[in-house]
């Protein structure tokens, strides 16, 4: 079958285009915004490529038509579709329909964490010789790739709450009629979409709605909108998780992480109170101790017996574009990181923290989503950059509001700049040895990171005082 997959460049549509080709169809697509990793996935791939949503892309012999969700009425290429009455379908369809049918599906859900959650469970499948199925938000550093069918039973797939298509504005997690879900955490994001929580809650609960009584649903324990969301109805057993409080002895949840290390390196993992192993990895934060136990979970869930992968995660290396290390000039270190929400923010920025102690950090941040852009997040974006020494906003014109008030609110040193150009120049001026620079956004960012490396590399970084 010859497929055109449009918004082929995005971590979910080109997963699909990954198992498309896998699968022994001849994929082609077309996207807007093409860059890594992705874009060197699907180079890798031979996938012929687009640039701009064209009708000219469409080659007239295409079987069918996937269409991403960053695609509405009005955009050539879905007009032209539609004109010529080509078949067409979402990318979470087409996954439903040509993927997962016969596999033990687990999905991985939640406002935060689910990339590098399923990234762990596939890990941790690996490590018990299960040879899972895949599809990522991210290219996973242990695989090499975001997506691939596997041929054991399980197959992973990140789970978004986001819509489907201009045409299905049902979550694309409803379409997957898992065995076993985690609901890793529930805030308010997707605000193009979604009016308030409640409106997100109703959506998490289709999913719950879809898991059989012979799965499992593995919940954030201390999550009171989740809570929520399982007091509407729950015909599946539930398993808890969460962090041990340091003064209490209890365990209150099925899954509890008792920390070594305060910046999550290491971990001792209980279930039903009994230990069952103690995780050092190189991941960092809470956040992430939290990830590893939900994909724990979820992998004992489906008969991988914990005590005998725990050992594994010592080699797990996170997905690109989380917290990624793109490199380190002159005693400064450059991160690549893709959290866009002011709770990944504050939760990645603490874990840094834990790691560097005293150093300085600098943030150059970039409001992209559409949650951010539309200002969903203004008010909570300064006190999540508390950890940060130094921040440069980028307020690109199209902004829509105002970022001189959350400049303000920082309590370090911060600027807003209009350009990545003036970022750059104003990050070298600012950071000396020592100093660990993260960059933020969801989106190709100018290819900042790299090029930011590129400017140390060329002109030096600058001594302090200097």
């Amino acid at each position: 079958m010859k497929l055109h997959i449009l918004g082929i460049a995005g971590t979910f549509m080109g997963g699909v285009a990954a198992l498309a080709r896998e699968l022994g169809h001849d994929v082609q697509g077309s996207d807007q915004a093409i860059y890594p990793p992705m874009s060197t996935q699907l180079e890798q791939m031979g996938i012929n490529l687009g640039h701009g949503y064209s009708a000219e892309w469409i080659d007239a012999d295409c079987d069918q038509v996937v269409i991403g969700n960053a695609l509405s009425r009005g955009n050539e290429a879905v007009e032209h579709v539609l004109d010529t009455q080509m078949d067409y379908t979402s990318g979470a369809q087409w996954l439903a329909e040509n993927v997962l049918p016969g596999r033990e599906t687990i999905a991985v859900a939640g406002t935060h964490g689910k990339t590098t959650t399923t990234s762990i469970l596939a890990y941790l499948l690996e490590a018990a010789r299960r040879d899972p199925g895949f599809l990522i938000g991210g290219v996973a550093e242990n695989f090499g790739v975001s997506a691939r069918l596997g041929s054991g039973d399980e197959f992973v797939v990140e789970a978004d709450e986001y819509d489907t298509a201009f045409f299905d504005k049902r979550s694309k997690f409803v379409h997957y009629r898992p065995t076993v879900a985690i609901l890793n955490n529930l805030e308010f994001d997707h605000a193009d979409i979604f009016p308030d929580v409640a409106a997100i809650q109703r959506q998490f609960h289709h999913l719950v709605r879809t898991v059989p009584r012979r799965g499992r649903l593995i919940v954030n324990g201390a999550d009171a909108r989740i809570a929520e969301v399982l007091e509407m109805g729950c015909w599946t057993p539930v398993e808890t998780f969460g962090l041990a409080d340091a003064d209490v002895n209890e365990t209150p949840f099925d899954w509890t992480a008792r920390l070594v290390e305060p910046d999550g390196s290491r971990f001792v993992v209980l279930y039903g109170g009994n230990e069952v192993g103690e995780v050092k990895w190189s991941l960092l934060g809470r956040h992430n101790v939290l990830n590893g136990l939900a994909a724990l979970a979820a992998a004992n869930a489906v008969g991988v017996e914990p005590a005998k992968v725990i050992p594994s995660l010592k080699g797990f290396k996170s997905v690109k574009r989380r917290m990624e290390i793109v490199g380190d000039v002159g005693d400064v270190a450059v991160y690549d990181d893709f959290a866009h929400h002011p709770t990944a923010i504050e939760t990645t920025l603490e874990g840094l923290r834990s790691r560097v102690g005293d150093a300085r950090i600098a943030v150059a941040m970039e409001p992209r989503s559409n949650s951010m852009r539309l200002g969903a997040h203004a008010e909570a974006l300064a006190p999540s950059l508390a950890q940060a020494d130094i921040v440069v906003f980028l307020a690109r014109p199209e902004l829509s509001w105002d970022a001189t008030k959350v400049i303000e609110a920082i309590r370090g040193d911060a600027l807003a700049v209009s350009d990545v150009d003036a970022m750059l120049t104003e990050l070298r001026n600012r950071v000396h040895p020592g100093d660990h620079v993260v960059f933020m956004s969801n989106g190709g960012f100018d290819g900042a990171p790299r090029r930011f490396v590129e400017l140390l590399d060329t002109k030096g970084v600058l001594p302090a005082g200097g």
